[in-house]
């Protein structure tokens, strides 16, 4: 599998508050807008060597947090289906912007697949409900 073609998949939005809010709402499986809110089935610990487990349309997605730095980054492992039962790599960052939040979420080590391809419209669908709910009702 060395040589396997791998992609990466970069999303940014501008959130509406700031970066440790922000930071909090997406580890929140309250917040409509994160894979955490819609899952059917969910297990988060976002914590160093913790791990996470949520299945949608049964679906199942895992892996374990490598770094976890409020206010500024989460990283963690990525496997499902749709990589092949492979891992991959979420960073997800927060930078200050004025008084917003620039939120950038990188997902690498994606085969170049259907399946791996498919996370760019995934994460385009999270990255905008999140941005829509954090405009809508401000800091949660």
């Amino acid at each position: 599998m060395s040589g396997a073609k791998t992609i990466e998949v970069t999303v940014e939005r501008t959130i509406p508050t700031s970066p440790s809010e922000a930071f909090d709402a997406w580890l929140n499986p309250k917040v409509p807008g994160t894979p955490w809110n819609m899952a059917e089935k969910l297990l988060l610990n976002p914590t160093v060597d913790g791990f996470f487990f949520w299945a949608i349309k049964g679906t199942p997605h895992y892996g374990p947090f490598i770094a976890v730095d409020r206010p500024g980054r989460i990283e963690h492992t990525w496997m499902s289906p749709n990589t092949s039962g492979l891992e991959s790599t979420v960073i997800v960052t927060f930078k200050g912007k004025g008084k917003d939040t620039l939120m950038t979420l990188l997902h690498s080590g994606l085969r170049d697949t259907e399946g791996g391809r498919s996370h760019d419209k995934g994460w385009n669908f999270f990255l905008d409900g999140f941005q829509t709910q954090l405009a809508k009702s401000g800091a949660i």
